[in-house]
């Protein structure tokens, strides 16, 4: 079962998403069907619910398909109006339903989506990674042959003084042979288990004395760096902390709404359903 703040998460990204593309009111009249006028801010919002596939569509291309779609609707709209269907019980109740869906997200936009300011943002950065685990990382540079016999001889030139950079760009078949082999920074997890062994276990500035084989063939290599992994820029996860954010002032609106009203799920098994999830709610996410 998906955990409730996941799902909350889904919402908060895709509600924001949407307020971001439609929420300016621009009463610009783009068409008109018989007497009914079809606005640019309406047009927006037909864009913003478009198909995921027409979604893909360039901006161009969009707008034709939301208006053409926008066109539809105001055409068989009307014509259900003549109809009468507009007094039809099943209309009014999906009717009702859409109006509190539209209430809700009117409700979240003015206080959570605006609410949100950028010293929470920021705060909520610096928090989240105080609260990340130390990573080591390596640098390191490598020089990759097909045979044992070429890498010990690789071992045995560099024991003579010669240098590694200048061997790597000499002998090594990796694609990378133009940087001297530099692989860059990289946490463990990154390379084959038996390159990353021996590269996590050197000390800074030595190489391997024994090639280490690996799928691709036959490394010698040397650690240029150890240290601990920066954290990601705020610049780089400013988004997804908002999202975060975004989460918990949409989360504690929920429990204060829960304590002011009252809530009762007469079927047994949606109930205990109902309970579980929001339980586990309750518990850290398990990463």
């Amino acid at each position: 079962m998906l955990r409730l703040n996941k799902i909350v998460l889904a919402a908060c990204v895709s509600l924001s998403a949407l307020y971001g593309a439609a929420s300016a009111q621009d009463a610009t009249v783009v068409a008109k069907v018989g007497d009914v006028e079809i606005t640019q801010s309406e047009l927006d919002l037909a864009i913003a619910n478009l198909d995921p596939q027409l979604a893909q569509l360039p901006d161009e291309q969009k707008k034709v398909a939301a208006l053409s779609g926008a066109i539809d609707v105001k055409l068989l709209a009307a014509n259900a109006t003549a109809a009468g269907l507009q007094d039809d019980p099943e209309y009014k109740r999906r009717l009702a339903f859409i109006a509190e869906r539209e209430l809700h997200n009117a409700f979240f936009k003015k206080n959570v989506v605006d609410a949100v300011t950028e010293d929470e943002v920021k705060a909520r950065y610096d928090k989240e990674i105080a609260a990340l685990p130390k990573q080591e990382e390596v640098r390191a540079r490598h020089i990759l042959v097909k045979t044992e016999e070429e890498a010990k001889q690789i071992i045995a030139d560099l024991d003579a003084g010669k240098d590694f950079i200048e061997i790597a760009k000499e002998k090594s078949t990796d694609p990378n042979k133009t940087e001297g082999g530099d692989l860059g920074y990289f946490t463990k997890g990154r390379m084959v288990p038996e390159f990353e062994e021996v590269a996590f276990a050197l000390e800074k500035g030595a190489y391997t004395k024994t090639p280490v084989q690996t799928q691709f063939g036959f490394h010698v290599i040397r650690l240029e760096d150890k240290r601990d992994a920066p954290p990601p820029a705020f610049e780089a996860v400013e988004q997804q902390v908002r999202q975060l954010v975004m989460r918990d002032k949409y989360l504690a609106l929920i429990e204060k709404a829960k304590t002011e009203q009252t809530i009762e799920i007469v079927d047994e098994a949606l109930r205990k359903g109902y309970e579980e999830a929001n339980k586990a709610e309750q518990q850290p996410e398990q990463q």
